[in-house]
């Protein structure tokens, strides 16, 4: 039962929520606030009756005491005052004159004391339906106690907090929907700003990411949330113009294998008799081990972007750099120095960081002249992998820049090198899943690249 109708709640509008919890809250507060002053205003007017009574009985007691005690009290005037004094045989010695000819009427022990203690009667002959409140006060000698009691009625009390509690009755409701319906008003008006933001953000489209929503002037949280959305709009305007740059940088790239593929296959399906073979064959196989490179460099870019969770585990990266480089010399006549490789151990994904040694020796071996050199080191809570070659070089403005996608510098590291500028960006992706990071330090002649991983801790 409670789901459905938490539910239902839930799918109501915004407006309608706060307007309710804000009428609850009206509600509770003015009847408990009502209920409260009922309970005080009984508490002091009633206290104030005892007060009447006790102060009454006390006169009477003196006028025992003085031995002037007449058999019909004089009426104070002011209050419908009864009193009666009771013998301890029980006998009425004297009364007030609403109660002359009657026989006792109070029995309850009385109270020693400078304070009133008082009792509700709802009886007394000659008022059978008016609630009275007692007091009973000790008075007269040693050898002839008596008892003075003194009684006022409460019909005044009781009719005011009647009128009261009526007036309460009608007033309440009256004052709760009048604040329920300001309560809607300022929510209405609260709230419009945040519809004119969502009527902004729907009139967004992925064609025009360009549109910003309007900050409103004051600095609270609505304000604060344009400004966030307003970050938010321009990450995504990034995000997806940075995507359709890498579409059409990665449809550029596999166009030219691709259409050399074709033009050259074209040619040999309409002449076949005069196709060279022996010449044609490495061509192709070329242009499609450059083809299946590239593929391979944009699914590895596509998994990083998607943010993959990577199957870290203790990992001996000189291991994994022994292995990529007697891979590397299968394909090189060059000279590859890993003497200063020394033991060093990460938290990593083996594959991706086989991945980052690979496509750093690829680097070299692409831009090198006779020599690289790789060393590994381990200390200080970080592994550090450098790997160097004696090729052109990177100039020092353009090193940041090379971790872009599909970037190529100058002529000695163009396309007919074989690389579609993937590489590095790969490598800077993964390094940086793995919260390590990438340098491009001096080194003459040629490149050095500096790769820095947290180690793994022991």
């Amino acid at each position: 039962m409670g789901t459905p109708i938490r539910d239902w709640w839930s799918r109501r509008s915004l407006r309608l929520r706060l307007t309710t919890a804000a009428a609850l809250v009206i509600t509770v507060g003015l009847v408990g606030a009502s209920v409260a002053l009922l309970a005080w205003l009984r508490i002091s007017l009633t206290s104030g009756l005892d007060q009447a009574a006790w102060q009454r009985a006390q006169a009477v007691a003196e006028i025992v005491d003085s031995g002037k005690l007449p058999a019909a009290l004089p009426s104070p005037g002011d209050r419908d005052i009864t009193v009666q004094v009771i013998d301890k045989q029980g006998s009425v010695r004297s009364s007030s004159p609403n109660l002359q000819g009657q026989s006792r009427v109070f029995a309850f022990p009385p109270t020693a004391s400078d304070e009133p203690h008082a009792r509700s009667l709802r009886y007394l002959p000659h008022a059978e339906n008016t609630t009275w409140r007692a007091v009973a006060v000790p008075a007269g000698t040693r050898k002839d106690p008596v008892t003075v009691y003194a009684a006022v009625p409460t019909e005044d009390v009781d009719a005011s907090l009647a009128q009261l509690g009526g007036g309460l009755a009608i007033g309440v409701p009256l004052v709760i929907t009048a604040l329920t319906s300001v309560a809607w008003v300022l929510t209405g008006r609260a709230l419009f700003p945040v519809e004119v933001l969502r009527a902004q953000a729907a009139e967004i489209t992925t064609s025009d990411l360009s549109r910003r929503l309007d900050v409103p002037p004051s600095a609270d949280a609505l304000g604060r949330l344009a400004t966030t959305l307003n970050d938010l709009l321009a990450r995504l305007e990034a995000a997806t113009q940075r995507q359709r740059q890498f579409i059409a940088d990665a449809a550029h790239e596999l166009r030219s294998p691709l259409s050399s593929l074709h033009t050259r296959l074209q040619i040999t399906a309409r002449h076949p008799d005069s196709a060279n073979w022996r010449t044609l064959a490495p061509a192709l196989a070329e242009d499609c081990e450059r083809l299946a490179r590239l593929v391979d460099d944009l699914v590895w870019l596509a998994r990083l972007d998607a943010r993959p969770r990577l199957r870290k585990q203790p990992t001996d990266l000189d291991e994994i750099v022994f292995a990529e480089v007697s891979r590397a010399r299968e394909r090189t006549q060059l000279i590859i120095d890993q003497h200063a490789v020394s033991a060093a151990r990460v938290d990593g994904d083996p594959d991706a960081l086989a991945r980052v040694v690979r496509n750093l020796l690829d680097n070299a071996l692409r831009y090198a002249v006779r020599r690289i050199e790789v060393s590994l080191r381990a200390g200080g809570g970080t592994a550090q992998l450098v790997i160097t070659d004696d090729g052109p070089g990177i100039p020092e403005p353009d090193r940041h820049r090379v971790f872009d996608r599909f970037t190529r510098l100058d002529d000695a590291r163009a396309r007919d090198t074989g690389g579609s500028g993937l590489g590095l960006a790969i490598v800077r992706d993964i390094i940086t899943a793995h919260h390590g990071s990438i340098d491009i330090e001096d080194h003459a002649p040629g490149a050095c690249l500096v790769v820095r991983l947290p180690a793994h801790a022991n």
